[in-house]
């Protein structure tokens, strides 16, 4: 679009900027009745050709709504209005850097860096929150998209949120954590269902790292401090603010959410960019997550095959183990977020297809692991799709584990256009329940989320 090698502005990375409206969705299938919200899918998308090296994760939040009813789909989308892309649309250029491009000479009212706002969305406290773990959250009308402002916890919070925080399935609080280049590097963070901040905990990690995601049990709150480390010196001379640097090798830190107290383990350098889930059994910590071996944001590619990996961190001895699930690609892993915290069984993910010859290459389908019988089930729609995330939905309160469907947006290069597929868990592998389909494309985003309808 913007006549630039780079391949994070082209395919469907490239943005799409139009924002509209789409009724009475053309439907492949029979669209379950059960499923009566929207499902929230967010990624970068660039309003203005970028200044300089641009990386994907600098790209201006779009949202992009898949709204079921009655059977019955629709489809809304619109760009996250920070003040940020305010700013450069009034200019009518852009006007900020990146994360590997230096900042440029900005007005003195703007900050350094944009809010992006591209990285999660999710529903809380009656709310709509674009979330960008270098920055506030931004709340948005969940009907509308339109964009309200930035979201403070009810004035108690200033700082940075996490794009992954996790809801405590016991008493629906809110669990997050924020990092930042200087001390104190990182802070817990509990919020009441209200929106409400309730405790505030400062972590010392010992290095100022890129922490973009966590994990909690009933009783703990995890951390994986990987060495990428900020060096925010090296803006003002045009280098990368993040550094792969393994002497440190990865900590990975158990703080007591009671207490505060935190039991650290040291491990060799790795990165994880997700985790699955995380429980507690017999005096341990049980984490599943998707590893790499090493972290590159310098450039357009990220550095190692994620792979899914299982740690076990005993409390009582201070021991580590781990091991390697298998040798598939997998990324964006999803579960049954009711059992946040608790043990379980099935994972869901984005990635490479078994039976295919370049499944190393690319999310080429969507995967479901069986924890307890290790089977791997596979859905591929075939050779010209791609998908995103899956999310899983649970048919109702009352439903077991697997009940429930697997939505994910889907995108088919033949025909240059995207459509939101919905899949029974429990028959994973079989024929699509429904096939949401749209005249255009949703470029590759990052994460989402199903809102129950109010």
């Amino acid at each position: 679009m913007y006549d630039s090698p780079n391949p994070f502005l082209n395919g469907n990375y490239a943005p799409w900027r139009e924002e509209g409206d789409a009724f009475d969705l053309e439907i492949e299938g029979e669209l379950p009745r059960e499923l009566n919200g929207a499902l929230y899918r967010i990624g970068p998308n660039p309003h203005f050709k970028p200044l300089g090296r641009y990386h994907w994760f600098d790209g201006d939040g779009m949202v992009h709504a898949f709204i079921l009813r009655d059977g019955r789909a629709a489809y809304r989308n619109r760009y996250v209005r920070t003040d940020g892309l305010k700013a450069e649309m009034k200019a009518g250029r852009a006007l900020f850097g990146g994360l590997i491009e230096q900042p440029c000479e900005l007005p003195p009212e703007l900050p350094p860096f944009k809010n992006a706002a591209n990285t999660n969305i999710i529903g809380y406290a009656n709310r709509l929150l674009a979330l960008f773990e270098a920055a506030s959250p931004h709340e948005l009308k969940p009907l509308t998209l339109e964009t309200v402002g930035l979201f403070d916890f009810g004035g108690k919070l200033t700082g940075p949120v996490t794009a992954h925080p996790k809801f405590d399935p016991v008493n629906g609080d809110l669990l997050f954590f924020g990092y930042q280049p200087f001390p104190p590097y990182a802070t817990w963070y509990r919020a009441g269902r209200d929106g409400k901040l309730i405790e505030s905990r400062p972590i010392d990690t010992g290095l100022p790292v890129m922490m973009h995601d966590f994990i909690a049990t009933d009783n703990y709150a995890i951390f994986f401090v990987c060495p990428s480390v900020f060096h925010i010196e090296n803006a003002a001379a045009g280098k990368p603010m993040v550094i792969w640097e393994p002497q440190h090798g990865t900590k990975i830190g158990a703080m007591n959410r009671k207490t505060g107290e935190v039991k650290w383990f040291q491990d060799e350098a790795f990165y994880v960019f997700h985790f699955l889930n995380a429980y507690e059994e017999n005096g341990s910590l049980v984490v599943d997550g998707c590893r790499r071996e090493s972290l590159d944001m310098t450039g357009n590619s990220f550095g190692g095959k994620p792979l899914s990996w299982r740690w076990n961190l005993n409390l009582k001895d201070g021991s580590l183990r781990q091991r390697q699930i298998d040798d598939l690609s997998t990324e964006f892993p999803r579960f049954d977020e009711r059992l946040a915290g608790r043990r379980h069984r099935y994972g869901y993910f984005a990635g490479g297809n078994p039976g295919s010859p370049d499944s190393d290459t690319g999310f080429k389908a969507l995967l479901k692991r069986d924890y307890q019988t290790d089977k791997l089930e596979v859905h591929d729609l075939g050779k010209n799709f791609a998908p995103g995330e899956p999310v899983f939905v649970p048919r109702n309160a009352q439903s077991s584990e697997d009940d429930g469907w697997v939505l994910a947006v889907w995108y088919d290069e033949e025909l240059n256009r995207s459509e939101m597929v919905v899949l029974d868990a429990q028959n994973f592998a079989g024929a699509p329940v429904a096939r949401i389909k749209l005249q255009h494309r949703v470029p590759w985003g990052f994460h989402g989320n199903w809102v129950p309808a109010q």
